[in-house]
């Protein structure tokens, strides 16, 4: 986990994914469509083409949007009512409306923007990052996961973590709550002395013993190192009661319903100052409703979901503009696939997986722009298609690695994370 020489100079040090789980809808965020609002109510028009879905029937109707959309910043990039905090920030974001990913499915559609494939097993992209730069930080993890507190989406953990790579590559995951790592307080009676003499003790057993290719045992006595450093160092950096009260506003830390994504982002921002190379948010978590799937309800659901989490990611594109660190922060956002134009259940939105948006902000990112586009109701892309083996390469451009030199040997292939080589963003670099 030392710190590796980068590929080529890169833009950012590190990365911030703000994944929201389960896939928010590009139509009421990014990539407003009047027409589809004209049509509301109506069949698909032949022209847009076919497209197969888990729950929409055949017989499905168009469903406009109720939210309303501004031109902000000196860029004008539209944004929906939903963002109000984030419309401030637009001019630091480029808005990709054409992603696009091969499944329709939480699991499989999650495995593939962690991962690069569909099926479990293979490594996601922040143990990639930290296989190719290391870390930064002694005291901290390389890579760390902030799930939501409502619980696991579908893929459940082997989306996050490290695959065939050594296991010293996996995540830490934080809990929920006022306590993201427990333990960190030298128990009662124990002294600092006392405590290295125990894990000098321990490791000195493990030593007597270890067989030098067993790559596992390995990183549970590295775990054992790193506990003992963050037992010394860690508590400072986790101690949100250090900031003063209007850093804590500017988050929504202390109010409702921003106070846990709020101290999440401020906890990924104190991360990254200090060294860690790569931080996953998680917003949304457990029973569908409860993640930014919003099948019968559209409204309800990303109404509540963004009001949720636009104060507190606004704030940590502020706080960290400010601190200087955007520029070699990269943050991204974005969840697995979009919704559907077409309704579910009169009021909700199927998976969609044919055309939605991510954005990118700092880390080298030319903001200000808004990049492809999805046809005029929002069910295909129809310019610059950008699959999520591009979002991914664009990533580790950004970081200083280039994907085809970014491998490791799994079964006699030399793996990396794009599977499929591919192409970069050119407009966000």
């Amino acid at each position: 986990m030392a710190p590796k020489p980068q590929h080529h100079p890169a833009r950012a040090r590190s990365i911030i994914f703000l994944y929201m789980a389960g896939g928010p809808s590009h139509l009421e965020t990014f990539d407003p469509k009047p027409l589809l609002n004209r049509l509301h109510g109506q069949r698909r028009p032949k022209e847009f083409g076919d497209v197969k879905y888990q729950f929409v029937s055949g017989n499905a109707r168009l469903l406009g949007t109720q939210r309303t959309f501004r031109r902000y910043g000196e860029s004008g990039i539209e944004v929906s009512d939903l963002f109000p905090h984030l419309a401030g920030c637009v001019d630091d974001l480029a808005v990709i409306r054409s992603c696009h990913g091969d499944m329709v499915v939480h699991s499989a559609a999650q495995y593939e923007l962690f991962t690069g494939r569909i099926t479990p097993g293979s490594p996601s992209m922040g143990s990639w990052v930290c296989y190719g730069l290391g870390s930064e930080s002694e005291s901290l993890p390389g890579y760390v996961v902030m799930p939501d507190p409502h619980g696991a989406v579908e893929a459940g953990q082997p989306m996050y973590t490290h695959g065939f790579l050594p296991a010293v590559y996996q995540p830490t995951m934080f809990r929920p709550g006022a306590r993201p790592v427990l333990n960190l307080d030298l128990p009662d009676g124990v002294n600092l002395p006392q405590r290295k003499r125990t894990l000098r003790l321990i490791r000195e057993l493990n030593e007597a013993t270890v067989d030098p290719h067993d790559q596992e045992f390995h990183a549970r006595m590295n775990a054992y190192d790193l506990a003992f450093r963050m037992q010394t160092e860690a508590p400072e950096v986790l101690d949100l009661s250090r900031e003063p009260r209007e850093t804590l506003d500017l988050y929504g830390i202390g109010a409702e319903p921003t106070n846990d994504y709020g101290r999440r982002c401020l906890l990924a921002r104190r991360l990254v100052e200090n060294g860690v190379r790569f931080v996953c948010v998680v917003s949304g978590g457990g029973a569908g409703n409860l993640q930014w799937d919003a099948h019968s309800d559209i409204e309800e659901n990303h109404l509540r979901k963004a009001a949720e989490t636009d104060r507190p990611i606004a704030g940590l594109l502020k706080d960290l503009k400010r601190r200087g660190l955007l520029e070699s922060t990269l943050v991204v956002w974005g969840g697995e696939f979009g919704r559907s134009p077409e309704a579910e259940s009169s009021r909700g939105r199927d998976h969609h997986n044919l055309g939605f948006t991510m954005w990118m902000a700092g880390g080298g990112v030319k903001g200000g722009q808004t990049i492809g586009a999805t046809d005029a109701i929002g069910l295909q892309t129809i310019d610059r298609p950008y699959h999520f083996r591009d979002v991914h390469a664009t990533i580790l451009h950004l970081l200083g690695l280039e994907q085809n030199r970014l491998t490791y040997p799994h079964l006699g292939r030399d793996e990396r994370l794009t599977f499929i080589e591919g192409k970069l963003i050119a407009e966000v670099i």
